[in-house]
């Protein structure tokens, strides 16, 4: 930091703190690999062998005196346990006929926000077989297609599991905080600037700039932001017109309205990685592939960030460590995809259902583009994070989630920052958060 104040003539610096860091994104890299027409089986079939592993030393504790069965080996009246992938039947689950119709009619098919239906109702699946969930112990407004649980329950005369209790995996062991004197560092969380959108107000995002490289405010303010150790951009940084991404040859007047979005962005990055280490995650609106885990921005894009060490272009979802400090990331998509397909009081709730499930996007593939892994599930949760934020919401919410074996977790939701001008500050030392909100209006 290259502030200067003077004090009895003398210049005065403030100087960085810095963060031991570490990139833990391997394994949402894709290194070359091609599709050659893998099935999504082979995920699901990993996701159950893995949890299946979790789930079965849990039982003897829950239920000892309970058999663990496959969906093939029920018996009418028989209680047991079985461990199993959930799928939701959903009435209003959007099919791609549905597109195909709405081309042929010349009524507009309503799309609604949330696709629940009182008449939804949840399947158990194993690799011998499948079995209705009937009961009113499971309400199929929490659960989604994709997890994978253990369910206590005998089978009807109908041929369906009638539920009597359920078990999830729970949070994930967790890395211990190594002790010693812990200080003060600051890690800033923004998502959503949108440039090139006509919500982006250019004067708003330079005075969130210049707040955090310490070029504002007063000796205190400039303390503070000697602190921050590190920003976070969690995805949506551009906005690009989609009329303009048909495939076809532009002419140069469109090629400069697709390539300006960019070249501002550019600039605004460079006088932050100037300052102080910044990483960018790609969103679902920014020049990235579509489907998750989305690999880095290509470095080309920014010409001019992109000469300092201190940018660092990461996978959607971002995994890394501050000083020993878990932190785990998405741009939003796994629970604005959750918010479609299941219910919740809030976007945090979602986000400590993934943590309960030990699985990122528990929606992928079935809902949630993904890419068609033969050999590993890489959002499978081992360990439980310290800091887990998710980026484009539409406001910011957090939580501390505390687990029976002493894990611990922040939660936070970071707003779209070009509707609310809003980041979020997250304090290292302690674990708690404001927000920083930057206005503009007279």
């Amino acid at each position: 930091m290259d502030d200067m104040e003077m004090e009895d003539g003398e210049p005065k610096f403030v100087e960085r703190k810095q963060a031991l860091y570490r990139c833990l994104d391997e394994r949402f890299v894709i290194h070359g690999e091609r599709y050659r027409g893998q099935q999504y089986s082979q995920i699901y079939f990993t996701r159950l062998h893995h949890m299946r592993n979790i789930l079965r030393p849990l039982v003897p504790n829950w239920k000892p005196h309970l058999p663990v069965q496959t969906v093939l080996g029920l018996e009418e009246g028989k209680e047991c346990i079985v461990v199993g992938t959930i799928y939701k039947h959903m009435k209003l689950k959007p099919s791609i006929l549905d597109e195909y119709s709405k081309e042929r009619s010349t009524v507009p098919l309503v799309k609604p926000h949330n696709f629940m239906h009182p008449d939804d109702h949840l399947i158990l699946e194993d690799e011998s077989g499948r079995v209705k969930l009937t009961g009113n112990f499971l309400a199929p407004s929490t659960f989604v297609t994709g997890i994978v649980l253990a369910v206590h329950g005998k089978e009807t005369s109908d041929g369906d599991l009638l539920v009597q209790d359920v078990l999830e995996a729970g949070l994930p062991p967790q890395k211990e905080i190594l002790p010693g004197l812990r200080e003060d560092k600051y890690v800033v969380l923004i998502s959503g600037l949108s440039v090139g959108s006509r919500l982006f107000n250019p004067l708003q995002f330079q005075l969130f700039v210049d707040h955090i490289t310490g070029h504002l405010g007063d000796e205190n303010e400039q303390n503070i932001a000697s602190q921050t150790v590190r920003l976070v951009i969690a995805g949506n940084s551009v906005e690009i017109s989609q009329g303009l991404l048909g495939g076809q040859t532009l002419a140069s007047k469109d090629q400069l309205q697709l390539s300006e979005p960019i070249k501002e962005l550019d600039i605004l990055l460079t006088q932050l990685a100037a300052a102080m280490p910044l990483d960018i995650m790609p969103g679902p609106k920014d020049p990235a592939n579509f489907s998750l885990p989305q690999q880095p921005l290509n470095r080309c894009l920014f010409p001019g960030a992109s000469v300092y060490s201190t940018f660092i272009s990461c996978t959607n979802p971002h995994h890394f460590e501050l000083d020993g400090i878990q932190f785990i990331g998405t741009s939003g998509q796994n629970i604005d995809d959750l918010d479609k397909y299941s219910e919740a009081r809030d976007k945090v709730e979602f986000m400590e259902r993934t943590l309960r499930w030990r699985h990122l996007a528990p929606t992928a593939p079935n809902t949630l583009g993904c890419y068609p892994f033969t050999d590993k599930d890489p959002f499978l949760l081992e360990s439980c994070p310290h800091v887990y934020f998710v980026g484009n919401q539409d406001r910011f919410e957090t939580l501390v989630l505390k687990g029976p074996e002493k894990q611990f977790a922040r939660l936070i939701c970071v707003p779209r920052f070009c509707e609310t001008g809003t980041a979020v500050m997250l304090n290292m030392k302690n674990f708690e958060c404001h927000t920083l909100s930057f206005s503009t209006g007279l």
